[in-house]
C-alpha cells in the first residue's frame, strides 16, 4: 500500500462537507417558493463529488491521514454508485416532498451529511474513522426520520430507531475497544498482523468479535436485531425510508469489508464469524420471507423482504472467499438498485393526502398505466429471483459462491426461502394486472421521474441479460482492495 502526504484521496469528502455547509448557508436567503434552488445545488454537489471521484480514482490502494483513510477501487465503486443512488432518491422525492411541507434546506443537508457519513465508512482504514462515518450517517438518519414533526408515527419511529440505534453503536465500540485491549492499534492492517502473529488472546478476541457482529447486524437489518426495521421504514416518510433502505447498504457492506474481511480476516477468526453470521443469514431469510406474507402494508413488507435480502447478502460474506465477496458486492448493488425502484413506484402513486403504501393502492395499475405496471412487474420478479432480470443472477452468484464453499445446505436453505418470498412479490403482480383499480386518478409525474424511473427499471431488465460487466467490476474492486 502506498502512503502518500497530500489530501487527494479525500477530496470528494472535503469537496461534499464544505458544499453541505455552503447550501445550509445559501437556504436561509432562499425563499419557500424558490427552493428548487437548494434543490438544484444539492444535485450539483452530488456531480461534484462524483466527478471528483472519477478524477481522484486510484486502482492501487492510497491512504491519507496517516493511514487512516485509504482510497482503493471498492471504496471508488461504491462512492460513485451511492452519489446516484441518493441522487434519484432526490429526483422521486421533490413532489412528495413539496405535498407535505418537507421539501426544505434541512432535508437536503442532512441527506448531503449522511451520504458524507456514508463516504467516510466506506473508505475507513482504521477503527476511528469507521465509528465516525458510521455515527455521522446515523444521526443524520435519526434527525430525516423525525423530520415530520407533526407525525405521530415519524416520531415514535424515530424514538425507536435512535434507542436501538444507540445501543447497536454501544456494542460496537465495546467490541472495538476490546479489540484495541487485545492487540494495541485501531489501524486495520495493523489489527490484521497482530491477530496473524499470534501474540493475542482468542477468549478476549472472540468477545471482542461477537459484541463487532451483533453492531454490523443492527445496521444491517438482520435477524435477531431487525426488531427497528419494520417500525422504521412504516413510520417515516417514504422518502426517507427510500433513502434509508438504499445508499447507506452501500456503506454497510463497506463496513463488513474493513472489519471483518481486512481487519479480522485471520484463519482463527474467520470460523468463528463465519458461525455467526450463518445462524444470522438463516434467520434473515426465513423470518424475512416469511413475515412479508402476512402484510398488507407494502413498506411493511419490503422491510421485511430487506431482512430477506441481508440474509442472502451474508451469504456471500460467509462464504469466506474471492468469490463470495464479489457476489456479495454484485448483490448489494443490485438490491440498491431494485429498492430506488420499488420505493420510488411508491412515491410516484403518492399524492398531497394519499400515501400509496397500502398493496390494494397497486390494484389495476396495469389500466391506469401499463408503462409503469411493467416497470413494477420487473422489479417485483427481480426482487424475487425470476430471470431474465438482475436479481436472478445476483441470487444465483451467491449461491454458486455458497456451493463452492462446501455450504451445500446453506444454498438448500435459500433457495427454499427464495421460493416462499416469490409469492408475494407476484402477489402484487396479480394485483396490477387482473384486480380492478381502486384509485382512478392519473398518474402525471414530472418528466424527470419519468426517465430516472423507466432507465431504474429498464437497468434491472439490461443488468439481467448482460451482468457480466458489473460482475466484473465487483470482482475487479474486490481484488484490488483486499
Amino acid at each position: 500500500m502506498e502512503y502518500i502526504l497530500p489530501l487527494a484521496p479525500a477530496y470528494p469528502e472535503l469537496f461534499l462537507l464544505a458544499a453541505a455547509c455552503a447550501i445550509l448557508i445559501a437556504d436561509l436567503f432562499v425563499s419557500d417558493d424558490n427552493r428548487v434552488v437548494t434543490y438544484v445545488l444539492t444535485q450539483l454537489a452530488l456531480a461534484g463529488c462524483f466527478a471528483i471521484t472519477l478524477v481522484t480514482a486510484s486502482i492501487d490502494p492510497v491512504t491519507t491521514f496517516s493511514g487512516m483513510f485509504v482510497d482503493d477501487l471498492m471504496s471508488d465503486v461504491l462512492k460513485l454508485l451511492a452519489y446516484l443512488g441518493v441522487s434519484a432518491m432526490l429526483v422521486y422525492s421533490r413532489a412528495y416532498l413539496a405535498a407535505r411541507g418537507l421539501y426544505r434546506g434541512e432535508f437536503f443537508v442532512l441527506v448531503l451529511f449522511a451520504t458524507l457519513g456514508m463516504m467516510v465508512m466506506i473508505s475507513a482504514n482504521h477503527l476511528l474513522t469507521l465509528y465516525l462515518g458510521l455515527e455521522l450517517l446515523a444521526l443524520s438518519l435519526y434527525a430525516l426520520v423525525a423530520l415530520q414533526r407533526d407525525s405521530a408515527t415519524a416520531t415514535e419511529a424515530a424514538m425507536k430507531y435512535f434507542v436501538l440505534g444507540a445501543l447497536a453503536s454501544g456494542m460496537l465500540l465495546y467490541g472495538m475497544s476490546m479489540l484495541y485491549g487485545a492487540t494495541g492499534t485501531l489501524a486495520v492492517p495493523q489489527l490484521a498482523s497482530a491477530i496473524i502473529s499470534g501474540g493475542t488472546r482468542d477468549v478476549v478476541l472472540v468477545f471482542a468479535l461477537v459484541f463487532i457482529v451483533a453492531g454490523i447486524g443492527f445496521k444491517l437489518g438482520a435477524v435477531p436485531f431487525h426488531m427497528w426495521v419494520p417500525d422504521v421504514y412504516h413510520g417515516a416518510p417514504t422518502a426517507v425510508t427510500l433513502f434509508i433502505g438504499t445508499a447507506p447498504k452501500l456503506a454497510a457492506f463497506a463496513f463488513i469489508m474493513r472489519l471483518l474481511v481486512q481487519g479480522l480476516g485471520a484463519d482463527r477468526l474467520v470460523v468463528e464469524w463465519q458461525q455467526m453470521l450463518t445462524v444470522m443469514a438463516v434467520l434473515s431469510l426465513a423470518i424475512g420471507n416469511v413475515t412479508a406474507i402476512a402484510q398488507t402494508n407494502l413498506k411493511r413488507m419490503l422491510a421485511y423482504s430487506t431482512i430477506g435480502h441481508m440474509g442472502f447478502l451474508l451469504l456471500g460474506i460467509l462464504s469466506g472467499n474471492f468469490l463470495g465477496y464479489g457476489a456479495g458486492m454484485f448483490y448489494v448493488v443490485v438490491y440498491v438498485l431494485m429498492s430506488l425502484g420499488g420505493f420510488g413506484m411508491i412515491l410516484l402513486l403518492s399524492r398531497k393526502g394519499f400515501e400509496a403504501e397500502e398493496l390494494d393502492d397497486f390494484k389495476g395499475l396495469n389500466q391506469r398505466s401499463s408503462w409503469y405496471a411493467f416497470i413494477m412487474l420487473l422489479l417485483m420478479f427481480s426482487m424475487a429471483g425470476v430471470p431474465p432480470t438482475v436479481g436472478f443472477y445476483a441470487k444465483l452468484s451467491v449461491l454458486q459462491a455458497v456451493v463452492n464453499a462446501g455450504y451445500v445446505w446453506l444454498a438448500v436453505v435459500a433457495v427454499a426461502f427464495s421460493l416462499i418470498g416469490a409469492f408475494y412479490y407476484l402477489r402484487l403482480v396479480k394485483l396490477m394486472y387482473f384486480d380492478a383499480p381502486v384509485d382512478t386518478a392519473p398518474l402525471a409525474p414530472s418528466l424527470d421521474v419519468r426517465i430516472v424511473m423507466s432507465l431504474n427499471g429498464l437497468a434491472v431488465l439490461a443488468f439481467g441479460i448482460l451482468p457480466e460487466r458489473l460482475m466484473a467490476l465487483c470482482l475487479a474492486a474486490i481484488d484490488k482492495s483486499l
